[in-house]
């Protein structure tokens, strides 16, 4: 049930913070999550991230382990501090807790993208946090 609790309320906020983007924002859809008995007071989470044609990500952190694997098209990742990098299907990419994701977007303005993101985080911390100064 904690489970059930937990993954409705962060499908929740993750909908709150789309409706304040643009409609070319990407579409977040939770996949899994689970308390991870061995880290008491921590979760995982398994989110995909659909990028339409020319869609971007709001400036964020995600104050987690993210672990991004590339399923299909493009994307354009970079965090603060680092210089971008393209990734491609079947690519990976890290962001660790106390990074700022300063550019994620589809390289494509006419085919989609899509990443599956593994984060390992606080049980009930949001899965994102937009942040306001780069």
């Amino acid at each position: 049930m904690k489970q059930l609790y937990v993954c409705c309320w962060a499908s929740l906020a993750a909908l709150l913070m789309l409706t304040a983007v643009p409609a070319d924002a990407a579409d977040v859809k939770d996949l899994f999550a689970i308390d991870l008995p061995d880290a008491p007071g921590k979760e995982g989470r398994m989110i995909e991230v659909s990028y339409p044609p020319g869609a971007q990500d709001m400036v964020h952190r995600h104050d987690a382990h993210a672990f991004v694997y590339v399923l299909e098209g493009t994307i354009v990742m970079q965090l603060k501090g680092q210089p971008a990098v393209t990734l491609k299907a079947g690519q990976t990419f890290y962001e660790g807790p106390s990074d700022v994701h300063v550019v994620g977007r589809n390289a494509s303005t006419t085919a989609p993208a899509r990443v599956v993101v593994v984060l390992l985080k606080a049980t009930g911390a949001p899965i994102l946090t937009p942040v306001q100064d780069q």
